[in-house]
């Protein structure tokens, strides 16, 4: 696939601070003076249409029985938020294993598996519970979740007779598969946390100054995110500043923020279990030429990326019309990752946004577009949208601006 011709225009203009609040394309907010008002309607999620199409899985697989023990997965699958918990799915019955802390809790969360509390471990008594039903012969298991320590226990407790045969690796991880694929409540409640976020950047923009550590920089964030109505962040807030900006992971330390330099802001926010994650770099003075000129690079790239996200689209494609870009520009050497991944109830989820990926997009997957460039001892420059696939292309779900910022 060719990728779609760049967004942005050769000589992106400058938006000052001042522009910055008539130029997003989101209500703006002021976390300590307006309360966080859910714009997505608190409807449960519809858990037995997400085990219905576990099922219709594990039938084109002929696998009987299925134990879930990931917790992203069981809470995908029953809507369980619980920290200690297994699922077993056959092609007739759901049930949910926790212990005694949650029997409120998941009497309140689970609507599509009866929930059983035991006293021994969860995953034991789900591996015992599928063991004895009728016509359940084998059950799979995800090898990628399960260590061998794990399946060694799980085997002990089962009848000798079963102990060779009963648990079987599944050659495709199935729910992954599923959750994969946002259905449109999902898709509702990521589009808000990540207006969330966009409100958040707002914000720190009015905030953010030399002198001030980057530490006080990421707390301010945290805070107004919690008044914002998050449930957490979605990882570590990375501050990264002047030099460190060239650390693509430099999460806030005590350095001051410089007089003149670039400031990358990545962070995401929890809302109702779902993560949102975006990066903007701003720069704090006036850029000079290379600067500017590796601005909007980065910023081509990315909206060349963006661009080329839509269905049967590949994940490699995706990154090639963002590392393309940036070959031609001569700093291929310094984009040292990945163009993105995707997002939902983990921070990092599949598919991978990157070079030899042959997964094919499809509508409902989010994925993030994130290119970067870093030249260590001087400076670097990232900027992340979070973007869902749609029938017909794609939506950018975090439209805080991305034209270089100076303050």
């Amino acid at each position: 696939m060719q990728a779609k011709r760049s967004l942005c225009s050769e000589r992106q203009p400058v938006i000052s601070s001042s522009q910055l609040f008539n130029a997003a394309r989101y209500p703006p907010a002021s976390a300590l003076e307006v309360p966080f008002i859910s714009v997505v309607k608190l409807t449960p999620m519809d858990h037995f249409r997400r085990i219905g199409a576990l099922r219709r899985k594990l039938a084109r697989a002929r696998l009987p029985g299925l134990l879930v023990t990931f917790l992203p997965d069981v809470r995908y699958l029953s809507g369980f938020t619980g920290s200690s918990a297994a699922l077993a799915v056959t092609r007739r019955a759901a049930r949910l294993f926790t212990d005694s802390r949650y029997t409120t809790q998941a009497g309140q969360e689970v609507d599509a598996a009866q929930v059983q509390i035991v006293a021994s471990s969860p995953a034991v008594a789900a591996v015992q519970w599928l063991a004895a039903q009728p016509g359940v012969s084998r059950s799979g298991f995800d090898p990628a979740r399960t260590t061998v320590a794990d399946l060694a226990r799980w085997k002990k407790e089962l009848p000798g007779r079963l102990r060779r045969s009963f648990l079987e690796a599944v050659p495709a991880p199935y729910v992954e598969q599923l959750r994969m694929v946002k259905d449109d409540d999902e898709l509702a409640l990521m589009a808000e946390a990540a207006l969330v976020g966009c409100r958040l950047f707002d914000g720190m923009l009015k905030f953010m100054r030399p002198g001030i550590a980057e530490i006080a920089v990421a707390a301010e964030l945290e805070h107004q995110a919690r008044m914002l109505g998050a449930e957490g962040m979605s990882f570590e807030t990375i501050v990264a500043s002047g030099a460190r900006s060239a650390m693509p992971h430099g999460r806030a330390t005590a350095a001051l923020l410089p007089r003149r330099g670039f400031v990358t802001l990545d962070f995401g926010i929890i809302l109702r279990g779902y993560c949102s994650d975006m990066t903007r770099t701003v720069f704090l003075g006036k850029p000079g030429p290379e600067e500017r000129k590796a601005y909007q690079a980065v910023l081509e790239a990315q909206e060349n990326a963006v661009g080329a996200v839509a269905p049967g689209a590949s994940c490699a494609e995706v990154d090639e019309a963002a590392r393309s870009v940036l070959r031609r520009e001569g700093l291929g050497e310094a984009f040292s990752h990945s163009t993105g991944h995707g997002v939902g109830l983990e921070i990092h989820e599949p598919p991978r946004v990157g070079v030899g990926q042959t997964t094919r997009l499809v509508p409902g997957m989010v994925v993030t577009i994130e290119p970067g460039v870093y030249l260590a001892g001087r400076f670097g420059i990232r900027i992340e949208d979070m973007v869902a696939v749609t029938e017909s292309g794609s939506q950018v779900l975090t439209p805080a601006p991305k034209a270089l910022i100076e303050l």
